[in-house]
Formats: structure tokens, sequence, C-alpha cells
């Protein structure tokens, strides 16, 4: 857009110009007509004159006694003005030889342009009455305008124009540059935001003209924030409200499932109202239900937005994942999945409950989709990029194709096995963006599985090594 705006100014601003200096080239050809019309006139009045200026001495020779006028003429051209006198014939009588000419029969003024010694001379005949008796007089001039008028032009008129067009090209170029520098760097401030960024554009730094565009665009981003902040302000309302119903219901059904066991044993006779298969199955749903509205109030919480105003506060990266271990060690007992932790002692700069959030999110995918038998590690450690966070498992991975969609909400990998509800990442990838960091989701370090990592900047001083 700003290039096509560049591009439409410069056109208009040195359309103008071309065409004023086409205007004055026609007018310096206008002004050189005008005067070789004075010229033409003049060489018309100068032929009477020419005509008396004749003169015969006793042995009959020619001579040129000049009037003043026409000497004055002369003298100013010495090497641009020329005469001639030829009989009825064409013959020449006096003058240069150059000028003898055809007969003529006309007795009005002839004029004629012709070329000699390099140059264009305007000559004018006419029948004068001479010394001679009836002879055709001819004077010539060879600093007519209109003859030289392409060379003059092209030197003294299009030339300076053009370079002048070239200067005011080069200087109109930089002043739009600069003109719109504060116009292109506003693009880049908006075209670098991230699309959770809506906060108000500084309208006192943007130019006058521009100032109307910023505040249209953060009345846009107001409105769009407040349609966000309304639709997360009800998803944690809605997951909070559904907290504590569905913490009763999972403790009823747990209770139930329980009852159900010791009544009837799996293989014997129920007493019970269901069969036990399917308590079983109303208590994994329950845990699911509780677990999507656990992780839906996360998500709320989680946006960068409504973190934005909380300060950061140091946290202990070894003392998350252990804790991270101690939390999910049953878990992955239970599936026969072996857990470690492998850390370094440092802090960084961030949301501890965030993190904490992310490193549970992360860990829990990793046993619920690695095979009983697998390895899941939780690892905090610093490299050339910084502190980071990953958890690396040797399931079956993520094909790479797949890894950016995994990101969004309620996307599951077809084909996936085991429960899910597809927004254990998507609650990663907005902890990171809080954190102004991006998940990186790799290969494992054995060629198989999944390593997901986050890095993160502002490591504290001292670090130790430590694992466990």
């Amino acid at each position: 857009m700003l290039i096509g705006l560049r591009r439409r100014l410069m056109v208009m601003l040195m359309g103008p110009l071309l065409l004023l200096s086409l205007v004055n080239a026609w007018l310096e050809y206008r002004a050189a007509g005008n005067v070789a019309t004075l010229q033409d006139q003049q060489l018309q009045a100068l032929l009477p004159l020419l005509a008396d200026s004749l003169i015969a001495d006793d042995q009959g020779t020619l001579h040129l006694l000049a009037a003043p006028g026409l000497d004055r003429f002369l003298q100013s051209r010495p090497e641009t003005a020329a005469y001639g006198f030829s009989d009825s014939e064409g013959r020449l009588l006096h003058g240069a030889s150059w000028l003898a000419a055809e007969p003529l029969a006309r007795r009005d003024t002839a004029w004629e342009s012709v070329e000699h010694r390099g140059m264009t001379w305007r000559v004018v005949r006419q029948r004068q009455k001479t010394v001679l008796g009836d002879t055709w007089v001819a004077l010539a001039d060879a600093s007519d305008p209109r003859q030289q008028w392409v060379r003059a032009i092209a030197i003294k008129v299009l030339l300076p124009n053009l370079l002048i067009i070239l200067v005011a090209a080069v200087a109109v170029h930089w002043a739009v540059g600069r003109a719109l520098r504060p116009l292109l760097q506003l693009t880049e401030a908006v075209d670098r935001r991230s699309p959770g960024d809506l906060h108000p554009i500084e309208q006192a730094s943007s130019p006058e003209e521009v100032r109307p565009l910023v505040a249209a665009l953060n009345r846009l981003f107001a409105v769009v924030n407040a349609q966000a902040e309304s639709q997360r302000r009800f998803i944690s309302d809605a997951a909070h409200q559904l907290r504590t119903p569905l913490a009763g219901l999972q403790a009823q059904v747990e209770a139930w499932a329980q009852a159900a066991r010791r009544i009837a044993p799996p293989g014997g006779p129920g007493t019970m109202l269901l069969p036990v298969e399917q308590i079983e199955k109303l208590r994994g749903a329950t845990r699911r239900t509780t677990q999507l509205a656990n992780q839906l109030l996360a998500l709320s919480r989680a946006d960068s937005r409504s973190m934005s105003a909380q300060p950061m506060v140091p946290v202990d990266l070894k003392q998350l994942c252990e804790a991270m271990l101690e939390q999910h060690l049953d878990a992955a007992g239970q599936r026969g999945i072996d857990l470690g932790v492998e850390t370094r002692v440092g802090s960084v700069p961030g949301y501890e409950w965030q993190l904490r959030e992310l490193l549970s999110n992360l860990v829990d995918n990793a046993i619920r989709y690695t095979s009983s038998g697998g390895c899941v590690t939780i690892r905090c450690d610093a490299d050339d990029g910084g502190p980071f966070i990953e958890v690396e498992d040797d399931g079956p991975g993520i094909p790479e194709c797949e890894r950016s969609r995994v990101l969004e909400r309620f996307y599951r990998v077809k084909g996936t096995q085991g429960e899910g509800t597809g927004l254990g990442l998507a609650i990663a990838e907005a902890i990171a963006r809080a954190h102004g960091s991006r998940l990186e989701l790799r290969n494992g370090g054995s060629g198989r599985g999944l390593k997901v990592r986050l890095t993160l900047a502002g490591l504290g001083a001292g670090v130790s090594a430590h694992s466990a």
C-alpha cells in the first residue's frame, strides 16, 4: 500500500514538472519563431539598401559601398552574413558565389533555406534596380533562431529541465520517504503485534494526518478487546460455576464405584441398579468433564492480556520440576511409565502458577499418550538460547505437519488413542505467549516420541547441576 502511495505521489509531483518542461520548450520555440520573423523582416528591409550600395568604378569593376544600416548588419555577422547579385539569367555578378540562383520569373520576394559550410542559411531574394539595371539581389543570414532551434532547445531548455526533474525526483523521493516514515513505523508496529495484543496505539507520536486512523484503530481494538474479554469472562464464570457441582458429582460417582466393587466384585452377581462397567464409564465421563471445566478455567486465566498487568516474580525451575514429579508419579506408576526429572538450579522471572499449569499439562499429555514401559523426562536447563523447561517422552510423537495445529484449541490428531479434550497444548501455548515465548515441538532424543520445550529469558545467577 505504501509503495503504491509513494509511486502515486511521485507521478503526481513529477508529471506537472515534465509537462512544464515541455511547455517551456514550446514557448522557447515560439519565441525563436518570433525572433526569426523579425530577422526575416530585417533582411527584407535591407534589400533596397543592398541594391543602392552596389557601385561601379570607371573601369566597370563592381564594389559594395554599404549604407550605414547595411554596414552594421554585415559587420555584426562577419561569418554568418553574405550577399550576392545575379542577372536575370541567374549568373552571379557580384558577391558570394554560392548565392547564384536559377532564373526567377517572379518579381515578389522569395525565401529559402540553404545548407552551406555546415550551417543553415536563411536567404531572401528580390528583384531590385541597381547600377546594372534590373538585378536579383540576395541577402543571407545563418543566425536564424529557427534553424538552430533543435540544438538550442535541447541544450538550453530540455537538458536543464531534465536535470532539474532528476534532482527534484531524488529530493521528492527522499522527502516522501521521510514524510511516510511515521506511517511505515505504524504499519510495522501493528504488524509486529501478536493476535492477542489489543493495547491502544499511542497517538501523540503519530503525525497529525494519521491520528484519525490511529484513533479509529484504537476504537476497533477497544471493541474487539471488550468482546474478547466478555467471552473470556463467560468461559471463566461458566467453568468456575461448573467446578463445584462437578466436584460433588465426581465424589458421589467415586463413592458409588467403590461401593459397587465391594457389593458386586468383578465376575460375581450384581445387586446394584447399574452394572459395575456402566458405573466405571460414568466415573470416566465425570472425570473428563471435570478436567474440561478445569482446563477451560485455566485457559481463560492464561490469556496474556489478562496477565499483562501482573508483575512477574522469580520462579525456581528446579523446585517446580520436582513438584511436577511428585504430582504425577502415581499416575505414571499406574501406567508402568518411568517418570524422571533432570534439573539445574536457577530461577527466571515469570508467573509461577502459569508455569506450573503449563508443566502439568505437558506432563499429563506425555503420560497419557506414552505406552506402558515408556519413559517421560521433565527437564530444566540452559543453553545458548537461555533457560528452558521441557518434557520429553518416547511415545508415538506428533507428525511434523500437525505440530502447528495441535497448539490450536480442541484440535486432536486424527487416529489419536486415549482420552483428551485437545486443550492441554493450547493452554501451554497461551502461557508461553504470556511469557513472550512460543512452544517448540521437536522429535525426542532417540528419534521417536516428542520433546516440548519452552525457552525463558532472564536466567538468574547461581546455576549448579542437579539431577533426579
